[in-house]
C-alpha cells in the first residue's frame, strides 16, 4: 500500500510517521483547513499488450501481464521480466521496433479513505505519450504531450476504499504516422514523424542515437486533495547590476484563493514583503546585502534561500513554494555592427566568452537519470572549463535536478525549446499543446540562475532557408509562428528579462541567411561531413552554436555491446551502434593528411579517437584566436545516451574520450596558440580570467631531437578577458626541414603551444624507441613515468583497456625531447604494472605513424577482419572523395 504523505502548509522539516501516514507539524493560527494530502501512486503495477505487432512467442505472456515500475518505461520493464533482451546490445534494437508500435496498459489498485477535501486531482507529471487515464472504470482525462504535466480533476471518480487505475498508452509511432496523414507531411529528419507529436525527437533515432520508442509514466503519479487554495505559477525573477544591487520581481498565480489571501516572500532573512492576492500578482522588491550570481571563471554562485507563502484570511499558512534563488542579469548583444551582426553574452553586464557544449538527454530510458548521474556528467562540463551548456530542442526539458547542478557549478544553460529539425504545423493541436508545455517549462526553470537564453529550436529556420523545405511545403505552415510570436510572447509574459532567440543556427535578420558566420550564430557541419577539418579556418564566425567530428567511445564502452567476430570497424553490430549515415568512412576520410588510415582494428580506434581530439581543438583554437570578433563556441556534444560512435566527449557508460583532455585544453581561461597569419604562425594568446595576463614567452625552432636551431623571447602583456596577436621573428618560422623541426612557445606561466610544418604522416617521428616508460604501484592506484628520447606526440594512456574502472587524470600530452611526465592512474582492482607501459593501453601519434611505416614495408598484419561485402567499394569511393555525402 503506498503511503500517504499530509503536505505541509509550510516547509516539511522534520516529519514524524505515524501508522504509515506521514504528517508533518505545524502550529496552527486561527481555524485551520485540513491539510493537504498526496498519495504517491509509484512503485509496482501491472502491465500488458493491449494490442499491437506483438512477436507470437511473447503474445500469451504479454497479454497476461508482467510487473511494470513507476516512474518507468516499458522496455526497462520488459527487460527486467526476461522478455526481451537489452536493446543496446549488438542488434538487439532492429529486433525491438514493435515495442513503440503496440498499445500498453498499465494498472494498479490502491486504498483512498479521505473525504475531508473538496478538490481532488489526479497529478500525472510526465506520461509517454498518447494516453487515457480511466479510474474505477471511467475516463479521468487524456495525454498527448511527453513535455508537460497533467492535472485530472477525480473528485466524482474517486471512493472510498479500493480503487483502479488503468492507463492505456497509444504506440508512438502509430499515433505519429496516423497524425502525419492527417496534418499533411512535412519534412523532418530521420526515419519517422516524430514532428506530429509531442514526444522528444530523438526517441525516434537520431544520428546518434537508437529508435527505441518508450511508453509509460516516466514521472510520479499521484493523488492531491486540497481544500484550500494552491500557490502556481511561482516565478522569482531576479537582477543584478553595478548600480542598484540585487533585485527580485516575483511573479506568480494562485487556484481556488477566497478573498483575504496574501501572499508572503522572504529572501534568506534579507528582504521580505506581502501583498494581497489576485490575478498575476506580483511584487518587487531590492535585497540588500545579496552577492551576484556569476558563471564559472567569473565569479562565485551564491544561492539564497527563498520561501514564498500562501495565507487565507484567518493568516492560516495553505501553501508554501522554496527554492533557491541567485541574482543576476543575462543579455545578448545582437545589433548589427559593420562587420555582420554580433552574438556577445554578459552577465551583469560583463561580456563572457561562451565556452561549452551541447547536451543531448543523459541516458535513453530517462527515468534511470538522477541527480548523483547528472552531477557526474555536468561535472565533466565544469572540470573541462565550460561556462555553458545548450540544451538543445530534440531532448527534454530536463528536470530541476538538472538545473540546481548547473546553478551550483556556474554553468550557463542555453535552453531549446523542444522542436528540432523538422516542418511543424501550426494546427491547434499541435499549437495547444506546445503552448502549454512552453508555459509549463518556462515557469518551472525561471528561478534557476543558470537559465540564461531560451531558443527557438534547433535548425528549423535553417532547414526552411536551405534545405529545400519551402517547395516540398507548397505554402503550408513549418513553425514559424512558434519562433517568431509564441515563445517571444512567452518569455515576455513570463520571465521578461531573459533572452530570447528565434533559432539556432540565426542572423537575426530575417533578410539574411540563417546561418551566415558573419551574423549571429552558426552551425558549421560541413567539416564532418565533407571537408578535412582544417576547413574550420576558412570560416570567420562571430559565435559557433554547433560544430563536431566523431570518434569511438573507449573500447571498454563500445565492446559491452559490439561483438563482432572477426573484429571491424564495418561488422553488423558496430554499424548498428554508428547511426551516422556513411559515419565510419567518414572517420576514415577525416583522417586524411593527419594521420595513416589504419588496418589493424585497434590501431582504428586509437586513430580516430586521437583524430576527433585533434579536429575540435584545432576548431576552438581557431574560434579563440578570432576574439573578440568571436565570442565563443558550443561543441556538439558533451555526453551520450547510450554505448555509440557519436561526436561525445564522455561516452554512453561515462568514460572520457581523448576528446574531453583536448577541450580541456581548449577551453582553459588562458589560452596559447599558434595560427596561420599572413602563410606564417604567429603567436595568439587569449585571457579569460579577470587579471591581467603578464609572462614572457620563450619560443624555439628545433629538431625532433632537440636541437635547437633558433629563439626568441618576447615580453607577453594581455589584458584581463582580452587577446592579442604577436608575429615571430623570420629565424622561427622558415624551416630548414620541415619533416623534421617543429616551433614551440613556451609561457613563464606555464601554457604552451605547438606548430608543425607537416602533417604527422609526413614528419619523421620516432616509434616506440621515441621515449621510456615506467609503472609503479600506488595506494589509490599507479604512476606511470614516460620520458621521451625525442619528440613524443599526443601520449595517451587508455587506462580501460588496463581494466574497465581505471581512469587517468592527464591525455594528450607532447613531450619534447628530454621531457617527462607523470600519469597518475586510479584504479581499485589491481593491474599488471607491463600492461600500463605498452599497447594498446599506452598510444601516441608517433606509434600510429611508425606502425605505418611498418605496414608499408610488410611487417604489420592487415585488419583482424576486413569491411563486409559491397562496403569496401564504398570505403574506397569516400577516401578518395568521389562519395558524396
Amino acid at each position: 500500500m503506498p503511503v500517504a504523505v499530509r503536505l505541509s502548509p509550510g516547509r516539511p522539516i522534520e516529519p514524524t510517521k505515524d501508522n504509515g501516514v506521514i504528517q508533518v507539524n505545524t502550529t496552527p493560527r486561527g481555524v485551520p483547513a485540513p491539510p493537504a494530502v498526496r498519495l504517491d501512486l509509484g512503485g509496482r503495477w501491472s502491465c500488458r499488450a493491449v494490442a499491437g505487432p506483438v512477436p507470437d512467442e511473447l503474445a500469451r505472456a504479454l497479454a497476461d501481464g508482467f510487473p511494470g515500475t513507476v516512474p518507468g518505461v516499458v522496455h526497462l520493464d520488459l527487460l527486467a521480466a526476461g522478455l526481451i533482451d537489452d536493446p543496446y546490445d549488438g542488434r538487439n534494437e532492429h529486433d525491438l521496433t514493435w515495442i513503440g508500435r503496440t498499445d500498453w496498459e498499465y494498472s494498479r489498485e490502491f486504498e483512498w479513505h479521505d473525504d475531508e477535501h473538496s478538490t481532488l486531482e489526479l497529478v500525472a507529471e510526465g506520461l509517454d505519450t498518447i494516453a487515457c487515464v480511466r479510474l474505477n472504470g471511467v475516463e479521468a482525462g487524456r495525454s498527448a504531450n511527453h513535455h508537460r504535466s497533467y492535472r485530472f480533476d477525480v473528485a466524482d471518480l474517486l471512493r472510498r476504499g479500493t480503487n483502479e487505475i488503468r492507463i492505456l498508452f497509444t504506440g508512438a509511432l502509430e499515433h505519429a504516422e496516423a497524425r502525419e496523414a492527417v496534418l499533411g507531411a512535412r519534412p523532418h529528419s530521420n526515419d519517422h514523424p516524430f514532428n506530429c507529436i509531442r514526444k522528444p525527437a530523438y526517441s525516434f533515432g537520431w544520428d546518434w542515437g537508437p529508435e527505441i520508442v518508450t511508453a509509460g509514466i516516466w514521472r510520479p503519479i499521484s493523488l492531491e486533495a486540497r481544500a484550500t487554495a494552491r500557490l502556481t505559477g511561482v516565478r522569482p525573477l531576479t537582477s543584478w547590476s553595478q548600480a542598484s544591487g540585487a533585485a527580485l520581481d516575483l511573479r506568480l498565480d494562485v487556484v481556488g484563493q477566497g478573498a483575504g489571501h496574501t501572499v508572503r516572500v522572504d529572501v534568506a532573512g534579507l528582504a521580505s514583503a506581502s501583498a494581497p492576492v489576485g490575478p498575476g500578482t506580483r511584487m518587487e522588491l531590492e535585497v540588500p546585502g545579496a552577492e551576484p550570481w556569476w558563471p564559472r571563471s567569473h565569479g562565485a554562485q551564491p544561492r539564497y534561500e527563498t520561501t514564498v507563502s500562501l495565507l487565507d484570511a484567518t493568516g492560516q499558512l495553505v501553501d508554501t513554494w522554496t527554492g533557491r534563488i541567485g541574482f543576476r542579469s543575462v543579455s545578448v548583444d545582437t545589433t548589427p555592427d559593420e562587420t555582420g551582426t554580433r552574438f556577445q553574452v554578459a552577465v551583469n553586464g560583463a561580456p563572457v566568452h561562451v565556452r561549452g557544449a551541447n547536451w543531448i538527454p543523459a541516458d535513453t530510458y530517462l527515468p534511470r537519470v538522477d541527480r548523483a548521474s547528472l552531477l557526474r556528467a555536468l561535472t565533466d562540463a565544469a572540470e573541462a572549463n565550460m561556462n555553458l551548456v545548450r540544451v538543445w530542442g530534440g531532448g527534454i526539458y530536463e528536470t530541476d535536478e538538472f538545473y540546481d547542478v548547473c546553478d551550483e557549478l556556474g554553468l550557463l544553460v542555453w535552453q531549446d525549446f523542444t522542436l528540432a529539425c523538422a516542418a511543424y504545423s501550426e494546427a491547434p493541436e499541435l499549437w495547444d499543446e506546445i503552448e502549454a508545455e512552453a508555459r509549463e517549462a518556462i515557469t518551472r526553470l525561471s528561478a534557476h540562475p543558470s537559465l540564461a537564453i531560451w531558443n527557438g529550436g534547433n535548425e528549423n529556420i535553417w532547414g526552411w532557408a536551405d534545405w529545400g523545405w519551402r517547395a516540398a511545403l507548397e505554402g503550408a505552415t513549418w513553425g514559424e509562428g512558434y519562433y517568431t510570436r509564441l515563445f517571444p510572447g512567452l518569455v515576455d509574459e513570463l520571465a521578461p528579462g531573459t533572452p530570447y532567440l528565434e533559432g539556432s543556427p540565426f542572423s537575426f535578420d530575417r533578410y539574411l541567411h540563417p546561418n551566415s558566420d558573419l551574423d549571429g550564430s552558426m552551425h558549421i557541419w560541413d567539416v564532418w561531413n565533407t571537408h578535412d577539418y582544417t576547413t574550420y579556418r576558412d570560416y570567420r564566425p562571430r559565435f559557433v552554436s554547433e560544430f563536431g567530428f566523431q570518434g569511438p567511445p573507449a573500447m571498454t564502452t563500445l565492446e559491452s555491446v559490439v561483438r563482432d567476430e572477426p573484429r571491424s570497424p564495418y561488422g553488423p553490430q558496430m554499424l548498428s551502434h554508428q547511426k551516422a549515415t556513411d559515419g565510419n568512412l567518414k572517420l576514415e576520410r577525416g583522417l586524411g593528411d593527419h594521420l595513416p588510415v589504419q588496418e589493424d582494428y585497434v590501431d582504428w580506434h586509437w586513430a580516430t579517437q586521437l583524430n576527433q581530439a585533434r579536429a575540435i581543438r584545432f576548431g576552438i583554437e581557431h574560434f579563440r584566436s578570432l576574439s573578440p570578433f568571436n565570442t565563443g563556441s558550443v561543441v556538439w556534444q558533451l555526453n551520450d545516451c547510450w554505448p555509440v560512435i557519436s561526436w561525445s566527449a564522455v561516452d554512453g557508460l561515462g568514460l572520457r574520450k581523448p576528446l574531453w583532455f583536448a577541450l580541456r585544453a581548449a577551453f582553459a581561461d588562458r589560452l596559447a596558440t599558434l595560427q596561420p597569419r599572413d602563410g606564417d604562425p604567429a603567436l595568439v594568446l587569449h585571457n579569460e580570467t579577470h587579471l591581467q595576463w603578464h609572462s614572457t614567452a620563450t619560443l624555439r625552432r628545433m629538431t625532433l631531437q632537440g636541437q635547437e636551431l633558433a629563439t626568441a623571447v618576447l615580453d607577453v602583456e594581455v589584458r584581463a578577458r582580452g587577446a592579442v596577436t604577436l608575429a615571430l621573428p623570420e629565424a622561427l618560422v622558415h624551416p630548414e626541414d620541415p619533416t623534421r623541426e617543429f616551433v614551440v612557445a613556451e609561457l613563464g606561466t606555464g601554457e604552451r603551444a605547438l606548430w608543425y610544418f607537416v602533417e604527422d604522416t609526413a614528419l619523421a617521428l620516432g616509434g616506440d624507441d621515441a621515449f621510456e616508460a615506467t609503472a609503479e604501484a600506488r595506494d589509490d592506484g599507479y604512476l606511470v613515468t614516460v620520458r621521451a628520447r625525442e619528440l613524443v606526440k599526443d601520449l595517451t594512456l587508455l587506462a580501460d583497456q588496463a581494466h574497465r574502472d581505471a581512469s587517468v587524470d592527464e591525455a594528450l600530452v607532447t613531450l619534447l625531447p628530454g621531457e617527462t611526465v607523470e600519469l597518475r592512474v586510479r584504479c581499485a582492482e589491481q593491474i599488471t604494472a607491463e600492461a600500463l607501459v605498452a599497447r594498446p593501453v599506452l598510444r601516441t601519434a608517433n606509434d600510429l605513424v611508425a606502425r605505418d611505416r611498418s605496414a608499408s614495408l610488410g611487417t604489420v598484419g592487415t585488419w583482424i577482419g576486413r569491411s563486409p561485402v559491397g562496403v569496401e567499394p564504398a570505403r574506397q569511393e569516400m577516401l578518395t572523395g568521389r562519395l558524396e555525402s
